[in-house]
């Protein structure tokens, strides 16, 4: 055929379309069906450009913020290791993780550490040991003979100590390293977060997420076609798709974070149903992501934003807080297996919770394994392996990371920086007083201490579970070092350390004798010193129409005693004489003066603490001792700083002289003899040596239970009781004494022995502790006992003439 023939022919087969064309054209029913169809064509494509263009700029906005905006972080103390101090390697290696160090065969670059035997090297990322290698090296604990042990009891255990650390080879005495984040905030919302940069994200992680989620992540538009037809099969056959399904990343990166953005009305359980219409716009959404952010991008949100799990009232949010939470783990040194748990929990992290549902969270972690292997990213022996390996989880991650201390910084941003946390773009770093050993210290010895309890109240058929609360200060500064709320805050998050109002009984008895020897110094007498003899002889009081017949705990009284055997035995009686003595009004006038709670009524019941406090109050009181007469307001938050500036506002809480630095020494010097001598011996018995003092508190009835113990350097406070306020049956000295012996014991342990300081105006004196008067030789017991100078006792002891 010529090509004149074959234009020719294309001309007539056009004349006949058109002519076919516009005989169809003239039928009414063709015109009205063109026109329906047209119209919500033209609409789509108009209502397609106009979202394009909303949520492109919503998509950019989140995006940009999201690369931009670190979450507001809290950040405990820098952790600071010294030598002498009580620590293993496995509780230094959890420090590291709670830094973010990287465990590594050896530390070659910094915020990587190296474990060895008895030894931990850590390379620093901070200035000045930035680079250089730190080798800790531990004492091992005394294992007992077993030769020998059915013989003889085994010798006491020393704890694991710090021997020695070596900076560059030089012995070093201490050294502090960065700060750890606690957490980030989100917006007040309840959840736990830690978002990392997908470079800090291991491999084996990401490899675990998209070889289970989205293996073709990489190669498709945001929609994965072949994973839609796919699904479409597996589920004609009516087999569940867990290697792959129709349901990409991208997508729900956009079902779970920008359509609640994009629709504010809309709910998250809305964005999540399955409809038509939902999937239309989940499909649309995730193309537009796609031409508007990379793909590393995408998983680096997906990875910091997919919410798995719940722990306690908190969502866990983000691979790495799930690492934390699941594992004890910085997410950089998650083994495989940990790796393919957590990337299995993507699916359904209540139903594969590792802690709710351990058998189904191991069953899908060998999935995911199993999909590693087909995607080509491990061998099957490897994945054999890992998927023998037990599933081990850390039960009480949560606890370790201070959720009470962190709900107290989240009240205060709340109170005291509204919008801070919610309205900036900038990033926001709150810099905390806690100290995160101690504050593992303090939670293993709470735990520790209700378990006994626990014990003891099942052996008098008590039922219910015991609460806890303690409190651990810096008297000279303050600080907050540590902080426990309850028992767990899993089952519970009622802060009972600041919340919780309870009658403090006992452990507010050393005021009394401070509200004493305040009023003797002002009116100039000098018959009321700590060897002054009171009456402990049970008595009757009228007051306000009402007839109170206290009692001793026990039912012991001891006579004619002196003041310091009266606090050291915490008799009763003879405080409610010195109270009386004192004027009840002058002793409530001290305890506002404190500034802290309530202040209590002016009757005999307060001698005893018949008035309610928190601990949180109480160890602010306390803190008047150490400090010679000073209250230190407590705090907890050091710097608050935003885009780099320092915000924090400076507290007006200044430290208030409340008493006379000597009578303050008094009262606390008589209470070294609680613990030298009287209720608190068992602190003693128990191997805490430092020079020390403290009060026991059992309140009416034994609902509640208290200690309260200071060195110069370290204050806590122990509260245990029921939050129904029924008693609990045991005194302070059964129920608090011994979380406050083993805490303080493994805090203060490798720190020197810190007496307290004599201020002016004490002179010490040798006198009989049963008389209070001179001593002679021929006293079988002697003590020097401190005096406001000019208050000495000037006659000599004739009982034992």
């Amino acid at each position: 055929m010529s090509f004149v023939s074959f234009v020719v022919g294309m001309k007539n087969n056009g004349r006949r379309v058109r002519a076919r064309m516009a005989w169809w054209w003239r039928k009414r029913w063709v015109r009205l069906t063109a026109i329906a169809t047209a119209v919500p064509t033209v609409l789509l494509c108009f209502a397609a450009g106009y979202y394009y263009v909303r949520f492109a700029h919503l998509i950019d906005a989140r995006l940009h913020g999201e690369r931009d905006t670190t979450l507001p972080r809290v950040f405990a103390r820098p952790l600071e290791l010294r030598r002498g101090q009580s620590l293993s390697d496995r509780q230094l290696i959890d420090r590291l993780n709670d830094l973010g160090y990287a465990q590594r065969a050896k530390p070659e670059r910094p915020g990587e550490f190296a474990i060895g035997s008895g030894a931990v090297a850590i390379n620093p990322r901070v200035p000045p040991l930035k680079g250089q290698v730190v080798r800790v090296v531990f004492q091992r604990q005394q294992k007992p003979d077993v030769r020998t042990a059915a013989r003889r009891p085994a010798p006491p255990r020393a704890a694991d100590r710090v021997l020695q650390l070596e900076v560059a080879n030089r012995l070093s005495e201490r050294i502090t390293l960065d700060a750890p984040v606690l957490t980030s905030l989100a917006g007040g919302e309840r959840e736990k977060r830690r978002p990392v940069a997908l470079a800090a994200i291991p491999e084996r992680v990401k490899q675990a997420v998209l070889a289970i989620e989205d293996r073709r992540f990489y190669d498709h538009p945001g929609v994965d076609p072949i994973g839609i037809v796919g699904a479409f099969f597996t589920n004609l056959r009516g087999k569940r798709a867990y290697t792959a399904g129709a349901s990409t990343i991208t997508q729900q990166v956009a079902r779970n974070i920008f359509l609640p953005k994009i629709f504010p009305g809309m709910t998250l359980q809305e964005a999540r149903e399955k409809s038509i219409r939902r999937k239309l716009l989940e499909a649309w959404v995730s193309l537009i992501i796609t031409t508007r952010a990379s793909k590393d991008d995408i998983l680096e949100m997906y990875l910091n934003d997919m919410t798995l799990g719940q722990r306690g009232s908190f969502g866990v949010v983000g691979v790495a807080e799930a690492s934390r939470l699941f594992f004890g783990k910085d997410v950089s040194n998650v083994t495989l297996a940990e790796a393919a748990t957590i990337a299995g929990v993507f699916q359904s992290p209540s139903a594969l919770s590792p802690f709710n549902n351990p058998a189904r969270c191991r069953e899908r972690r060998n999935v995911v394994l199993q999909a590693m292997v087909d995607a080509g990213y491990l061998t099957p022996d490897t994945a054999e392996r890992a998927a023998r390996e037990p599933l081990l989880v850390v039960q009480r991650a949560l606890e370790a990371e201070a959720p009470y201390f962190v709900d107290f910084v989240g009240q205060t941003l709340n109170d005291q920086y509204p919008g801070l946390t919610t309205t900036t773009d900038q990033a926001v770093d709150v810099h905390t007083t806690l100290d995160l050993h101690l504050q593992r210290i303090a939670q293993d010895a709470v735990r520790t201490g209700l378990t006994n309890v626990d014990q003891l109240l099942s052996r008098r058929r008590r039922r219910g579970k015991a609460e806890a609360a303690l409190i651990a200060v810096d008297p000279r500064t303050g600080e907050i070092l540590a902080f426990v709320g309850g028992r767990s805050y899993n089952q519970s998050q009622y802060n009972r350390a600041i919340v919780s109002r309870r009658q403090p009984g006992s452990v507010f008895k050393p005021f009394v004798y401070l509200a004493a020897f305040e009023r003797a110094l002002t009116e100039g007498r000098t018959d009321v010193t700590p060897a002054s003899i009171v009456n402990d002889e049970p008595e009757t009081f009228e007051f306000d129409n009402q007839v109170w017949s206290p009692e001793n705990y026990g039912g012991e009284y001891d006579g004619f005693v002196t003041f310091r055997h009266a606090l050291a035995h915490s008799r009763n009686l003879a405080t409610i004489h010195v109270a009386q003595e004192a004027g009840y009004d002058h002793v409530a006038e001290l305890w506002k003066r404190l500034g802290v709670g309530n202040p209590p009524k002016a009757y005999p019941s307060i001698a005893l603490g018949v008035f309610e406090a928190t601990p949180f109050e109480i160890a602010t009181a306390y803190t008047v001792f150490p400090n010679g007469g000073a209250i230190r307001p407590l705090k907890h938050i050091l710097q608050i700083t935003r885009g780099g500036k320092d915000v924090t506002r400076r507290s007006t809480a200044e430290p208030r002289r409340i008493a006379n630095p000597a009578t303050t020494f008094l009262v606390t010097n008589m209470m070294r003899s609680v613990l030298n001598e009287g209720t608190a011996a068992a602190a003693r018995a128990n191997g805490f040596v430092l020079d020390a003092a403290g009060k026991t508190g059992t309140t009416n009835d034994l609902r509640d239970a208290w200690f309260a113990g200071f060195t110069p350097e370290l204050l806590t406070v122990v509260w245990v009781g029921f939050d129904d306020n029924q008693p609990i049956g045991l005194s302070g000295a059964q129920a608090a004494l011994p979380i406050w012996t083993q805490f303080m014991k493994a805090a203060l342990a490798g720190r020197s022995n810190v007496s307290f300081e004599a201020p002016e105006g004490i002179t010490f004196v040798s006198i009989d502790p049963e008389t209070g008067k001179l001593a002679t030789p021929n006293c079988p017991k002697t003590f020097d006992e401190a005096f406001l100078s000019g208050t000495e006792p000037t006659t000599v002891c004739e009982l034992h003439r």
